[in-house]
């Protein structure tokens, strides 16, 4: 009876949810004292504290009502609110523009902001989010798994801290939005900037929502709550005490990525990935700690690449080198040699390549049509959607990894038909299986488009002809090599396509913002139309292939593996991260010097 008394109480919370983004308050009712101008937010708590102390009463509700009222609930009353709406606007997004007036954010600055003053709001946001990786969750058992561990890169965060989704939920609802909007199912013109607004509003309620989506089944599957705790609250409560702290650290999460786009230097999300990596990359290549606990040995050297090389070539004999297979495991590395020198290898050749990608560019020429003499270019990057395509992408396969081990080894999820691996009609070991206590697949779709990582995949067991280390035969590691790099090559040119068309990036928007500011290529009529018509012969083409280029980048850095396990991904995101935040503190270091500039890069 429990799920049918949490559908029960839900009812009634999706109606207020619809009353309240469609309806204002009346004049009357907002001259009540105390009460007036805050009613709906005591209607919504009312609905939180009901639910809380029933759960009080009885524990085993709490379960039922997180997903009966925050997920299902919040989710059918936006959904209805968008389909109910009756107004003048083109797109029923409109429906919850009042909801969207009133979500908590970070404030926008007025005017420009000092170049120190944004430096110093990106190290401190630096600074507590390295701290918030070190806040673990009160409560989890140590007995936990982590279904983000082959993403923990490109997700960032930390496994069993507060900061455990990372950036999962943003990038989700990032995903999602954008799909919406390139498939034309949500009516907007982002070059609107009321359009654009609500689009970005939107798109925060549902990184709210994706919060409780992504944190909600892994607790009742994976992230299980100590004995003490259960024995002290109850299981309902235990889950529910590690959910809330979940959510919490993903709010701080986001709440951060909006300060440092605001008030700091590039974007949170790219800062978060870009010193996740750094960190990974820097104990990878020079840490002198042994792999294992004890003392150094050939078999236990050095973890670091250079303390490994220098140690194993000071101590051990030519013989010992050729019997032991010594050359091969530090060139090709093994369980005890982790950072190969295969990997180091890898990891320069991406950083060389992507500093040079990043830098070459196509410059279309310009002159001002009114000023003589006043010449300019506008450069068309060779990466021109910018590694943005390969984080969606990365995050889309992290949430297929998530879902697909949710269905196949969730006590509840599983039993879900055709999806489940226990349901009827099951089509799971299709979408992906995994063995007891992994968060690896080892079968189906989510395994045959997994990360290849590193050279243990696929190129040892192709020399050796044996089976790689899940006993797949050799055709499947070659089709799993395949699948790999396709899925993240076109998967990558679709986000590219989708990332610029939300950006106003596109043809037609950079044509009107040349045209704003007077400019015009030279031999050609001054005309907005004649400008797009010039711009579509370049940027599309070069839309879709930077989309396939760092997509095809990422996925040869990951088949070579890197340093650190900082993944082929997260190297090629990283080092991207880094060229872009350099040349955005060039930038605002010229308009700290000459203020004239700021109008011309909308700074003030």
């Amino acid at each position: 009876m429990a799920p049918f008394y949490a559908i029960l109480v839900s009812i009634p919370y999706v109606g207020f949810i619809i009353w309240g983004t469609s309806t204002d308050l009346s004049e009357q009712v907002k001259e009540i004292k105390f009460i007036g101008r805050a009613l709906k937010p005591m209607i919504w708590l009312s609905f939180f504290l009901g639910a809380i102390i029933w759960g009080l009463y009885d524990s085993s509700m709490v379960g039922f009502l997180l997903v009966g009222i925050i997920l299902m609930g919040l989710m059918s009353g936006l959904c209805l609110a968008c389909l109910l709406y009756t107004g003048d606007e083109s797109s029923r997004l409109y429906g919850l523009k009042r909801l969207v007036d009133v979500y908590p954010s970070i404030t926008k600055p007025e005017g420009h902001v000092r170049f120190n003053s944004k430096l110093w709001t990106t190290t401190f946001v630096l600074i507590i989010y390295f701290a918030m990786t070190n806040v673990m969750i009160w409560g989890l058992s140590e007995a936990t798994i982590d279904v983000f561990s082959s993403f923990r890169a490109i997700m960032a965060g930390a496994s069993g801290s507060i900061m455990h989704l990372g950036i999962g939920p943003i990038v989700t609802g990032s995903i999602i939005m954008q799909l919406f909007a390139g498939a034309k199912i949500i009516k907007l013109d982002l070059g609107d900037s009321d359009d654009k607004q609500l689009y970005q509003g939107v798109q925060k309620i549902l990184v709210l929502i994706m919060i409780p989506v992504e944190s909600i089944p892994q607790v009742y599957g994976f992230l299980d709550a100590s004995p003490a705790l259960v024995s002290d609250f109850g299981q309902g409560w235990a889950n529910a005490i590690i959910v809330s702290q979940l959510f919490i650290g993903s709010l701080l999460v986001f709440l951060l990525d909006e300060l440092v786009s605001k008030w700091g230097i590039g974007s949170g999300i790219s800062l978060f990935i870009a010193a996740g990596v750094a960190q990974s990359t820097f104990v990878g290549t020079l840490s002198p700690l042994a792999v294992n606990p004890g003392a150094y040995g050939l078999q236990n050297p050095p973890a670091g690449t250079l303390p490994m090389i220098f140690y194993t070539l000071r101590t051990a004999t030519f013989s010992e080198m050729v019997t032991a297979n010594g050359f091969e495991s530090i060139l090709l590395g093994d369980a005890a040699h982790p950072n190969a020198v295969v990997a180091l290898f890898s990891s320069v050749v991406v950083f060389l390549v992507v500093a040079y990608a990043e830098s070459s560019k196509l410059e279309l020429p310009l002159t001002h049509g009114k000023v003589r003499g006043h010449r300019g270019q506008y450069p068309i990057r060779l990466v021109y959607a910018s590694n943005i395509p390969v984080i969606l992408m990365a995050a889309l396969l992290a949430n297929l990894n998530m879902f697909t081990l949710l269905f196949w080894s969730h006590p509840t999820m599983s039993t879900v038909p055709i999806l489940g691996s226990q349901g009827a009609w099951s089509i799971a070991p299709y979408l992906g299986s995994y063995d007891v206590g992994q968060t690896q697949a080892t079968d189906g779709f989510a395994w045959y488009a997994s990360m290849v990582n590193g050279v243990g995949d696929w190129l040892l067991p192709l020399l050796n002809q044996s089976p790689d280390p899940y006993g797949h035969s050799l055709w499947q590691v070659v089709l799993h090599v395949i699948t790999y790099v396709t899925v993240m090559t076109l998967g990558s040119m679709m986000f590219a396509k989708f990332w610029i068309e939300t950006t106003n990036m596109g043809a037609k928007d950079v044509a009107k913002q040349i045209e704003n500011t007077g400019m015009q290529i030279p031999g050609f009529r001054k005309n907005p139309k004649v400008l797009e018509r010039i711009l579509m012969r370049y940027i599309p083409p070069v839309t879709l292939f930077s989309g396939a280029f760092v997509g095809l980048l990422a996925a040869g850095a990951d088949l070579l593996g890197t340093v650190g396990n900082a993944t082929g991904t997260g190297l090629l995101l990283a080092v991207g991260i880094i060229l872009r935040t350099y040349e955005q503190i060039q930038k605002e270091q010229a308009m700290e010097m000459h203020p004239v500039l700021r109008e011309f890069f909308g700074a003030e």
